[in-house]
């Protein structure tokens, strides 16, 4: 199952649950996106050629994270960019989530074992601004 969280025309997450299953390659993201989310299921036997990737030059404006949970249950709070309240939802081990614009805040339900990728290099406190959200 794939849930996709949206302000208006803004896409601001897309939820990838543990138990999605398609053949073959099923991207989530548009191209254009700074970060490329997708899913691969390929059977035994298959060959993906041995590649290299060409130095492209790219502009990145914002980051866009890509959280894998791998196990427990983490609460997900999205904002709007001018940092208003939208919803969360829960996410469970095995479930992985591309936040790709507003913001966003967490609270961990259960303990939890997570890994994050996202853009470089880190720019520090310039990265981000934090700010007061909901009260669990």
């Amino acid at each position: 199952m794939v849930e996709s969280v949206v302000y208006g025309d803004q896409l601001i997450a897309i939820i990838i649950r543990h138990d999605f299953q398609a053949p073959g390659i099923q991207f989530f993201t548009p191209g254009e996106f700074s970060q490329q989310l997708a899913y691969m299921c390929h059977p035994a036997g298959k060959v993906i050629e041995p590649h290299v990737h060409n130095p492209v030059p790219r502009e990145v404006s914002f980051t866009q994270e890509v959280l894998i949970l791998r196990r427990g249950r983490l609460l997900v709070d999205f904002y709007d960019d001018d940092r208003n309240f939208l919803e969360s939802r829960v996410l469970e081990g095995g479930d992985v989530i591309l936040l790709a614009s507003g913001g966003h805040g967490f609270e961990v339900l259960e303990e939890i074992e997570m890994i994050e990728v996202k853009q470089g290099p880190y720019a520090g406190d310039q990265d981000k601004t934090r700010f007061k959200g909901r009260t669990p």
